[in-house]
């Protein structure tokens, strides 16, 4: 494949030449570049951060706004979940291709166009392919952040630098949960619209006074590489839609099972056409190694354990009837330990140990966890403070050494392995994320109809303790209704409703629990491995940072 200069006129020197095409090159810059670089990277890291996290926050004003029903909601969820797995791999091959310039104008511009119509239409219709838009956006993003910031940092601090972009785009998820009360204080959704149109216009105008610098470009596109693309993309799709809406329309709806049938087919036809290509986009062998299914669970399997947040803590204090009002100084609480854990994370990153800061982040959860079981219908924001903290601090804390160990794997192999690296790493997160929130979700619902029904079969009318309890409740009526048989009704209605809510405690209580067991779990099983590695004196990335060195010298003589 022939390459070629963004810039015909520029001339790389050895230093700046950069690892490989598509990226930009890495020249010195001075101070005050440096700093705006990260300014801009943090920017940008954070809005593509806000475009998933506040539709995740204000779902439901969404829903309402638009008289949409959960399963309508739960497609948009799904639309954006799609895109953003897919699009990771063409955009790779695109700035290859194009130039790193060209992928930044269009990214924005895109952006902006998606804002526009969402100001001036509101309709589902729309709203679907905005948010399927958002997920290829925010790919482009978060791609642009990492390379901004690492553009901000010295020659060895920039995997550092891969980590810290990847963390801002984490920390925008809670703290979309913080300001979305202010952006919604007159119950209005064209707010969020305005706010996220004017991150758009101030990225804009970062990239337009700050460049990145050019890039080397590749002839990067093959014609095999749409059809696996035309097999992959829609298998993903699929496969979305049935993690996504599972829950919602219930796993024994017929239409899932042919969903799932399909999305096997599908994926399973790309991987064919893979694994025969000389140059193939999806390097199946490496994808297919035990490191790297390795990789892949470990990622997956940390983003079903942050599940003890977004779906336990969260659904319990909606169950509690805590609003988002009342949630600001919760989330802001999360929002500082994700913060605290994305530096902590960036002190303590050795690439020679790699696997310990994962292991204190599952027993991390597996604590939390089990202090939460003891949630009751007593329990508020701030008792679960400590908790929480614990789960955002770990949440940040095993990202990037978990990123770090596949980066380096893949470039260890050459720069072709990325589209491949892109593709686990997107799978595992985005799927491992919707994924988990399905099976916790899920376990919830069978368990709160289980401690219903106990808790329902306790209660005998007969009983004088719960007709005591009902006369109580329907107590409440007594000035606006006068027939005591309407009082007593009514008195039973609101006992169903304790009575559901305490279900659903319990519930998620056992969901706790659950996530508590397989943090346990993980905890020893890679804590074996660690301990296995040091009495053996193995560095697992050892022949990767080798490689890895070995190409840096060659790249700078």
């Amino acid at each position: 494949m022939s390459r070629r200069s963004e810039e015909s006129e520029y001339q790389f020197e050895p230093h700046e030449r950069p690892m490989m095409p598509g990226s930009p090159a890495t020249p010195y810059h001075p101070g005050r570049r440096r700093l705006g670089y990260l300014l801009i990277g943090v920017l940008l890291g954070l809005t593509g951060g806000f475009i998933n996290g506040l539709l995740m926050a204000n779902l439901p004003q969404i829903q309402g706004a638009l008289g949409l029903t959960s399963v309508e909601a739960g497609w948009l969820t799904a639309a954006y979940t799609m895109t953003n797995v897919c699009m990771s791999l063409l955009l790779i091959k695109f700035r290859q291709q194009f130039g790193i310039q060209r992928f930044v104008r269009i990214v924005l511009i895109g952006f902006l166009v998606l804002n526009t119509l969402q100001l001036f239409v509101h309709s589902y219709g729309l709203e679907l392919f905005v948010r399927a838009g958002s997920g290829i956006v925010a790919s482009g993003l978060s791609t642009m952040a990492l390379f901004y910031i690492m553009q901000s940092m010295k020659a060895e601090a920039r995997l550092g630098g891969l980590v810290l972009g990847v963390g801002v785009s984490q920390i925008a998820t809670p703290l979309a949960r913080v300001i979305s009360p202010a952006l919604l204080i007159h119950g209005d959704v064209q707010n969020l619209y305005l706010f996220e149109f004017g991150l758009t216009l101030l990225c804009l105008a970062g990239v337009w006074l700050l460049r990145l610098p050019p890039s080397e470009r590749i002839d990067a596109f093959e014609p095999l590489d749409f059809l696996t693309f035309a097999l992959f993309a829609p298998g993903i799709a699929l496969l979305s839609a049935v993690l996504v809406q599972g829950r919602i329309v219930w796993w024994s709806t017929q239409w899932l099972g042919y969903a799932l049938a399909g999305a096997i087919l599908l994926i399973g036809a790309a991987v064919i056409v893979e694994h025969n290509r000389a140059n193939p986009l999806l390097n199946t062998r490496w994808m297919g190694s035990a490191a790297i299914i390795r990789f892949a669970v470990i990622a997956a399997s940390m983003r079903v354990l942050l599940g003890e947040q977004n779906v336990g803590a969260s659904g319990l204090l909606t169950v509690l009837g805590m609003g988002q009002d009342q949630l600001i100084g919760f989330y802001t609480v999360v929002t500082l330990a994700t913060i605290f854990g994305l530096a902590v994370s960036l002190k303590t990153l050795k690439p020679t140990d790699l696997l310990k800061p994962v292991i204190i982040s599952c027993a991390l959860i597996a604590i939390a966890a089990f202090f939460d079981t003891q949630s009751s219908n007593l329990t508020r924001p701030a008792q679960l403070y400590v908790t929480q903290a614990m789960i955002s601090f770990a949440a940040i804390y095993f990202m990037g050494p978990t990123l770090m160990a596949g980066i380096l794997q893949a470039l260890a192999k050459g720069p072709s392995h990325i589209v491949s690296f892109s593709a686990v790493f997107g799978i595992s997160q985005q799927l491992g994320g919707i994924g988990g929130a399905a099976l916790l979700g899920s376990f919830q619902i069978i368990r709160e109809r289980f401690h219903s029904e106990m808790l329902v079969q306790s209660l005998v009318a007969t009983d004088p303790q719960v007709a005591q309890r009902i006369q109580q409740l329907g107590g409440a009526y007594a000035r606006t209704l006068g027939d005591p048989a309407l009082r007593q009704a009514e008195g039973s209605i609101l006992l169903s409703q304790q009575v559901a809510r305490e279900a659903n405690i319990l519930a998620f209580n056992d969901v706790f629990m659950l996530v508590g067991a397989l943090a346990t779990l993980a905890f020893v099983y890679l804590g074996a491995r660690w301990i296995y590695y040091r009495r053996k004196g193995i560095t697992p990335l050892a022949e990767e940072l080798a490689a890895l060195a070995a190409m840096r010298t060659r790249a700078q003589s």
